[in-house]
Order: structure tokens, then C-alpha cells, then sequence
């Protein structure tokens, strides 16, 4: 790890005008960057503590909804009894995502912001356009197993880790950003970036912005909203496929239907012609068969991940079916 100097930001102004600087980097829990640093991924000059700040809170809204501040820690929000009873899927989702003790240390800002966890952009020994654009993308023709079937390019075929992240996308999320020349917000689908040829950006925030808070709308179908983790080992691994699914049921009809996906792009990916056919339809297999192929539509799986296709739509299908009769444990 490379030497660097510390500094605790006093407020959100302070910060965003060091993260302004040249090879400077926020840090609050740590349980990405740290990873990133001892392996030389990213060498700051200096790190702005802003685990201090005031962003720690899950408040009610005046629509009805939540505003959970970046800092809120992953363990605090899974366990609030608003987000339990309200908004099962989120819980579950970051139950389903990492260890007790890193969820315990972990913010929510840090985990939307993780980088992608591509073990060819973690490994130095390997060329990798993240890292360095331009030098190549070895996980195209290599062992890709855990890579994009959706979204990808000819420059970066990972995809975004986070658990979370791909509720928060089900979920109709609001971001608020705080950066040099103000304030924002933007939706959470529109946060992060598909790689193109620009695969070293994962979001759109400008250099200088963080990332104050998320707001969750009220949503009623969230009570019966579905998280589906599909992985290797059934403790803390990284979702081969997962699926979350929010249907409202009226007179026997889907009434609404949101539908995310993770592990299969660059970022949560929204599947929203899925979420469209749905819309007027029962819930029988010929539905949930068609509107998982249309969540499908253009994958373009690698040499060794060509089984994500069937998994996700079987995953789809399922998540739904149990969406529609109440929600409960996928």
C-alpha cells in the first residue's frame, strides 16, 4: 500500500472541495477502497475521512417515503422496522450481501459506489481497460464466468457487485449529490454507466460530487417486492444472478411490475419491456415465460457464461410468480 496523508472532513463543503484535488479519496467504512489500495488498484495521496458527518440518519419523508443518508451503515438500514415492513426486498438484499461485520461497517454510499469486483480488473498482472483504457479487456476472451451477458462492450464485460443496488433500481430510487457547484438529484437506474468506450467511469457523478442520501418513494407493492440471489456458495458470494421483483396484483391482473436484475451488466440493469408486457396480464407460466424472455432480449453471453440466459429467466420467473402472491422469502 502506498503512503498517504488523512484528514477528517468537518463538513460535506470541506469534502467535496479535497475531493477536488489531484489523487484524493473519501473514505467512510473502507470495505472497498482498502481493498483497492493494498492491492495498488488505487494509490491516493491523500484520504478525507467523512465517516463523521451527519448523514447517518433513515428519515420519514413528507410523501411517505424514506430519506436514508449515505452514511446509515448496511447493518442499520437491513435491520430498520420501516424498511423491514415497507421495503422487505431492500432488507433482504443486503442481508444476502456480505458478512455481519462488514455490513456493521459498510455505508450505503460506499456500497452503491464499489467498483466492480472483475478479478481480471483486480489483478495487476493482467491488462484491463478500467484500470488503464486502451490496454485491452482479457476477460472477453478469458475466464468470464462471473461477467456481463447484458449491456457489456468490446472494452469491459463486468459487472457491478452490489446487492443493494439492484433493489434500489426495483425500487424507483432517488440519489442526492452534493458536489462543488451544488446540489442534485438524479434516479438511482441513471447513477451508474454502461461501459461503451469508457469503461473507467462507473456513474455519472462529476469529480467533486458524493453522494448525500437516497431517497426511496412510498410504494405500497413494496411489501410484497422479492429479492433472488443466485450464487455459488450460499454464504457471502458475489450473485451469479439475482432478481428483484415488486408486482401488484388487482382483480386477478398485474396492475404494476418493476424487475431489476444484477450480476448480469455493468449496473443494475432495469428490464423495463419485461415490466410493460406484464402490465393487464395473469400470472401464468406462458405470462412470467414471456415476459423473462423479453427481460433477455439482446444477451450476448461469453464463452463460459452462456448458463446465466436460462438462470436469469428462470429466475425471473420465479421471483415474480412469488411477488404476485404476497412476496416472503425467495
Amino acid at each position: 500500500m502506498k503512503s498517504f496523508t488523512y484528514q477528517r472532513a468537518q463538513s460535506i463543503q470541506e469534502a467535496t472541495q479535497k475531493l477536488m484535488q489531484a489523487r484524493t479519496e473519501v473514505i467512510a467504512g473502507g470495505t472497498n477502497l482498502l481493498d483497492r489500495m493494498k492491492v495498488f488498484l488505487d494509490e491516493p495521496d491523500q484520504l478525507i475521512d467523512i465517516s463523521r458527518l451527519s448523514f447517518n440518519q433513515i428519515q420519514p419523508t413528507s410523501q411517505g417515503g424514506l430519506r436514508i443518508g449515505a452514511l446509515v451503515r448496511n447493518t442499520q438500514l437491513a435491520d430498520d422496522a420501516t424498511v423491514r415492513q415497507n421495503y422487505p426486498l431492500l432488507s433482504r438484499a443486503i442481508l444476502s450481501g456480505a458478512s455481519q461485520q462488514i455490513r456493521n461497517v459498510a455505508t450505503i454510499g460506499g456500497n452503491i459506489l464499489q467498483r466492480t469486483r472483475c478479478p481480471y480488473y483486480y489483478d495487476t498482472g493482467f491488462a484491463c481497460n478500467k484500470r488503464k483504457p486502451g490496454s485491452g479487456c482479457p476477460a472477453a476472451t478469458g475466464l468470464n464466468r462471473m461477467n456481463a451477458i447484458l449491456g457489456a462492450s468490446d472494452q469491459c464485460v463486468a459487472v457491478h457487485p452490489s446487492d443493494m443496488c439492484v433493489a434500489l433500481a426495483a425500487l424507483d430510487a432517488i440519489v442526492e449529490i452534493e458536489g462543488a457547484k451544488g446540489k442534485r438529484q438524479i434516479p438511482f437506474t441513471d447513477l451508474h454507466r454502461l461501459p461503451g468506450n469508457q469503461p473507467q467511469f462507473d456513474t455519472v457523478l462529476q469529480p467533486g460530487e458524493l453522494i448525500t442520501a437516497v431517497i426511496l418513494p412510498p410504494m405500497s407493492a413494496a411489501k410484497s417486492g422479492v429479492y433472488l440471489k443466485l450464487r455459488d456458495r450460499s454464504s457471502y458470494a458475489f450473485a451469479l444472478v439475482s432478481v428483484a421483483a415488486i408486482v401488484e396484483i388487482s382483480q386477478n391482473k398485474i396492475k404494476t411490475a418493476r424487475l431489476a436484475l444484477g450480476g448480469v451488466a455493468h449496473k443494475p440493469w432495469r428490464a423495463t419491456a419485461a415490466e410493460q408486457f406484464l402490465i393487464g396480464k395473469s400470472v401464468d407460466d406462458d405470462t412470467l415465460q414471456q415476459a423473462a424472455t423479453l427481460a433477455l432480449q439482446g444477451a450476448k453471453p461469453l464463452a463460459y457464461n452462456g448458463f446465466k440466459v436460462e438462470m436469469t429467466k428462470r429466475a425471473i420467473r420465479r421471483a415474480i410468480g412469488i411477488s404476485a402472491n404476497g412476496g416472503g422469502l425467495a
